[in-house]
């Protein structure tokens, strides 16, 4: 009968879902990430199209990303004072118009770069506002024993949808053209929408009268003093800004290292988002993780020595495995982190404080990818993987190393 001892630790994984209104956010998140990155697939090969130019395939992903850097703290101020549900809710709202925008502009032959790159600001300050609403959310949808789990199946579900969202794409984009992909992307919002307007209502924290920016500034000054806090919110941009390249150049080692097309791209894309949810799987199917900023820690060493490997190695079904192995980490690094700053704040802070931890996750990677474009240009894509691997093996080294009694610095 021992031969069935994994089995409860894999269901394990799963026990938010018990919960009716986390079990709702979350497969309605799963769908409409899935129409996301089928929007994705069919977007970046119509700024290609009109264009010619990766240079604007770079200014559209680049304006995705700024007004997220530009308003998660305000996002994250308005979190804590009105109720996350219908922040999140008015975001998915936003982003569901936008999608079927393109669809008719794209189906009645006008669609032009400006209303794509135009579209992608709106997305992200849609984003902005909804993602600490629904990163504080989470807290209030399941009891606290099951907090670290839920965030867990939160970002397995996301790289499940990276894995499966662009598989579909390719296949939409196929049969119904960049239209059809954009009006799908737009009717999976429905699920996510449906959900929220499902779950009972969850007034705001308050906030007693105090203005937004006296809001914005308690929640910086709380990371400030806290050192554990401030570790993790440096630790979030050092590793996407040191990570974040290996998906990048994935293009790049297809191309030229393996010698091969699109479809190299795509399963290497794949490997990664399969280790992801395997890791994901394997952390939140074990019982307890008491020393999980060691944990995490280690992991950013093995993450930063896997990008290494991958970057010197010329074989390619070796450097699958690198590539699932490296998934997997970067779900228990990040995942660990994000666990860290959850629990380390009250509800009435939450907001606040997950806003300037994902300011820094997410600042990290349009950084990091300029950073190493540029000098990749001048000594090739594995050089800098190399560099960038060995910084984040240190930095993981360093941080597995320090004593104390909070956040990642207690092992």
């Amino acid at each position: 009968m021992r031969d069935s001892l994994p089995v409860p630790a894999l269901v394990a994984a799963f026990t938010p879902l018990r919960h009716r209104d986390f079990r709702l956010l979350w497969s309605g998140s799963l769908v409409s990430n899935v129409g996301t990155w089928m929007q994705r697939v069919a977007q970046g090969w119509l700024v290609l199209t009109l264009t010619g130019s990766p240079f604007w395939l770079g200014v559209d992903a680049f304006l995705g990303e700024a007004p997220f850097l530009a308003f998660s703290l305000f996002g994250g101020v308005l979190a804590d004072r009105a109720e996350r549900r219908r922040i999140l809710l008015v975001s998915q709202v936003v982003q569901m118009a936008s999608a079927l925008v393109l669809m008719t502009l794209i189906a009645t032959g006008r669609i032009t770069l400006g209303a794509i790159l135009a579209t992608s600001v709106v997305v992200g300050l849609a984003q902005a506002f909804g993602g600490p609403a629904f990163q504080a959310l989470v807290p209030m949808l399941v009891p606290p024993a099951d907090l670290p789990r839920a965030i867990l199946l939160n970002s397995i579900q996301f790289n499940f949808a990276r894995v499966v969202g662009p598989a579909i794409g390719g296949l939409a984009f196929a049969r119904f053209g960049a239209a059809g992909c954009m009006g799908l992307n737009g009717l999976s919002f429905l699920a996510v929408v449906a959900a929220l307007a499902a779950i009972p209502r969850r007034p705001g924290t308050g906030s007693g009268g105090v203005t937004v920016l006296d809001g914005l500034r308690e929640g910086v000054a709380t990371v400030w003093r806290r050192p554990s806090l401030r570790g993790l919110v440096a630790l979030a941009f050092l590793g996407t800004f040191c990570s974040n390249p290996l998906l990048t150049f994935l293009p790049v080692f297809a191309r030229d290292v393996f010698h091969a097309g699109a479809e190299r791209y795509s399963v290497l894309l794949a490997a990664f988002g399969c280790g992801a949810v395997v890791g994901g799987l394997a952390v939140a199917g074990a019982a307890r993780l008491p020393r999980r900023g060691l944990l995490s820690a280690l992991g950013l060493v093995l993450y930063g020595l896997l990008m290494v490997a991958f970057a010197l190695c010329r074989e390619p079904t070796f450097s699958l495995v690198l590539l699932v192995a490296a998934g997997a980490c970067q779900m228990v690094v990040f995942s660990g982190f994000m666990t860290l700053v959850q629990t380390s704040v009250g509800d009435a802070l939450r907001g606040r404080v997950v806003s300037i931890y994902s300011l820094a996750f997410r600042g990290g990677m349009p950084l990091g990818n300029l950073s190493a474009g540029t000098a990749a240009a001048a000594v090739g894509a594995p050089a800098v993987l190399v560099v960038l691997g060995g910084a984040l093996a240190i930095a993981g080294g360093v941080v597995a190393r320090r004593r104390g009694r909070d956040g990642v610095a207690s092992i």
